[in-house]
């Protein structure tokens, strides 16, 4: 076959960046026809570069290397050259030169300083305008910096969690120390290193979700569980950890008010001209800070105005349920300044489980099943494990340079990163064609984000990593994977057990079945043996995985949100009366049941069997729930002892 050929230019004292053409394959008598520009400085001796490349994928097969003089080229004229290769006589041809002086803009008559455009590529600023005076010689009137990475080390120095953390479970450990003595009847206190570390992860989303959720973490509470809890993720509960002592307070009230604002819906005020103008005022203020303002950061004021205010609204539900990241309601008429760093507060004594919310960075213009990388958020960082790169929370949005801060914009507030944590506006588009185009039945692929790909090895395709990327995009991590596992997974957390609350209107069992598919090929430890649904039928209330696999993989316990033997007890071993029938009959997986995620209000009698529902399926798998922390508790201390002898 013929040659495919290129040519390099390079012009060293104008650029470190090699320049090159298109590939012309299969051509003997290739032609080119493109133009590259040089600013060149004539003080120095100018020496291009050209090299006549075949593109060979098995060898670098550079043909001929020419070097030209370009003082050999008149000012403003244009001249063609012939230049001979090889012995075959074949000619580069067609190769033309000019040298043009730069139009300059005309100086003020009466102006005695000029300015020179500096470029220094690779560096934060990039281009700087230096003034110069010129009087007698030209001088910097003020400095100029440019900040550039001094060292390039081939390798990162990572050290994970970050301090805060850190010392934030060394609190915790007292707490939920105590907290196990307790609940499993302990005669001896526990060894820090025999404390197990116990996570709730949640899945789903809309008013269910939030239903369900209060009613689980009351019951939790009562049960002494909640105390057992170090990590919580999932559903993002920015108003829970506005009240420092939250999971030290009866969670009865919270519970209540959300039932008590059911009924009210506020979809009319949320998009009043009052209410447009504020958002608009917001959005420009927030551009002012130097923050890079998108369609989701309008959301995340929406989801201000319709969740942080005097009365519920379902229609947010409705929109988050798409996400499956519900964000837990506050209730007041004030703007909520909450920021995520402000939650420190609540986990200053370690009096509360730490949460960590998440989220995916995406490419623009590529498919999130091509590219996605984890990005999680806690009160103390946020950063992406796959890089060691983290900052501090009160630092997300300002402008860093090779790990240093160079522009500290204000924090944001917390409505802005609900806004990103539960944007069903960040999908890429070419996903929505992708779900549009292949299923036939869009709207629950849209909300239940069904992916058979998973992550691909990124470290095959470095010339897609974040680093080159001057943004991030980021988007729900619904739309990749329908858990919150991954933040919780790193081996410095070393989780032992997940209380895994389901809240998906779809498959019970699928979310926790993808994400064992998911760390199975990352050879992450995660239970294997996952319990096979047939059509949604014959679901337990209660799953207990991992406890007959190896002890470093970790519990999962599975509450789905099913109805089973509710219906014929309305406590454990109460049974129901004639009478007393209908209220466990309960249908929270028909699209036409009061309880489909489309429907945007309960009624108070709906609304209470819903709580009454999910307090039951957690109290009747106590019994499980219990030998769950026993065995993690056992599997520590087999560990303690065989690391002692």
């Amino acid at each position: 076959s013929e040659s495919d050929c290129y040519v390099t230019l390079w012009l060293p004292t104008a650029s470190l960046e090699k320049f090159r053409t298109k590939t012309v394959t299969n051509c003997k008598d290739p032609i080119w026809n493109e133009i590259f520009y040089f600013r060149i400085q004539s003080q120095v001796k100018n020496v291009l570069e050209l090299t006549i490349c075949d593109e060979d994928f098995y060898q670098n097969d550079d043909n001929r290397v020419i070097y030209f003089d370009i003082a050999k080229i008149p000012l403003g004229e244009s001249i063609m050259i012939k230049f001979e290769l090889d012995h075959l006589c074949r000619e580069f041809c067609c190769l033309e030169f000019q040298v043009d002086r730069k139009k300059r803009k005309k100086k003020k008559k009466h102006s005695k300083q000029q300015e020179v455009e500096c470029t220094l590529k690779g560096s934060f600023e990039e281009t700087q305008n230096i003034s110069l005076t010129s009087a007698n010689k030209l001088q910097c009137t003020e400095p100029s910096f440019f900040h550039y990475a001094k060292y390039n080390p081939a390798e990162l120095d990572i050290l994970l969690p970050g301090k805060k953390e850190e010392a934030f479970l060394k609190k915790r450990k007292k707490v939920t120390a105590a907290a196990f003595k307790n609940i499993l009847q302990l005669e001896d206190d526990l060894q820090e290193d025999e404390v197990p570390v116990v996570a709730i992860m949640t899945t789903g989303g809309g008013i269910r979700a939030v239903t369900a959720m209060y009613a689980h973490l009351l019951t939790l509470q009562k049960l002494g569980v909640l105390d057992c809890v170090s990590y919580l993720t999932g559903l993002t509960m920015s108003c829970l950890y506005q009240d420092p002592n939250w999971s030290q307070n009866d969670l009865e009230k919270p519970l209540r008010d959300v039932q008590k604002h059911m009924t009210k819906n506020r979809f009319v005020a949320t998009f009043a001209p009052e209410k447009l103008k504020y958002y608009a005022k917001e959005l420009w203020q927030r551009y002012q800070e130097g923050y890079s303002v998108s369609f989701t950061d309008l959301w995340g004021l929406i989801i201000e105005s319709l969740l942080h205010s005097e009365s519920y609204l379902s229609f947010c539900s409705y929109f988050v349920y798409f996400c499956y990241n519900y964000v837990l309601v506050s209730f007041t008429n004030k703007e909520n300044s909450h920021k995520l760093s402000d939650q420190q507060q609540a986990l200053a004594d370690g009096q509360n489980p730490l949460p960590i919310y998440l989220c995916l960075n995406v490419k623009e213009k590529l498919s999130n099943r091509g590219f996605r990388e984890w990005l999680e958020f806690t009160p103390y960082e946020i950063g992406f494990q796959k890089y060691g790169a983290y900052i501090r929370a009160e630092h997300f949005g300002s402008k860093f340079f090779m790990g240093r801060l160079m522009k500290k914009i204000p924090e944001s507030r917390i409505c802005f990163l609900e806004g990103i944590w539960s944007s069903v506006f960040s999908v890429n588009i070419m996903d929505g064609w992708f779900l549009a185009t292949n299923s036939e039945d869009f709207w629950q692929i849209w909300t239940r984000d069904r992916i058979t790909e998973i992550d691909c090895d990124l470290d095959s395709f470095p010339n897609q990593l974040t680093g080159a990327e001057e943004h991030l995009y980021l988007v729900d991590n619904a739309f990749a994977l329908d858990t919150s596992y991954p933040p919780l997974m790193r081996p410095e957390r070393k989780v032992d057990v997940f209380i895994h609350l389901n809240y998906s209107s779809g498959s019970q069992l699928r979310p926790l079945q993808m994400a064992s598919n998911y760390f199975s090929e990352q050879g992450i430890p995660f239970p294997r043996i996952i319990p096979p649904e047939q059509d949604g039928k014959d679901v337990k209330e209660c799953y207990l995985l991992g406890d007959q696999e190896s002890p470093n993989i970790p519990l999962v316990l599975l509450y789905p949100l099913v109805c089973n033997t509710f219906r014929n007890y309305k406590e454990p071993g109460v049974e129901r009366s004639p009478e007393e029938m209908n209220d466990g009959d309960i249908d929270v997986t028909s699209t036409c049941g009061p309880y489909n995620v489309y429907d945007l209000q309960y009624s108070d009698e709906d609304f209470e069997k819903l709580v009454k529902l999910s307090q039951y399926n957690i109290q009747n798998n106590k019994n499980t729930l219990i030998e769950a922390l026993r065995l993690a508790v056992e599997r520590k201390k087999h560990i303690r002892r065989a690391f002692i002898y």
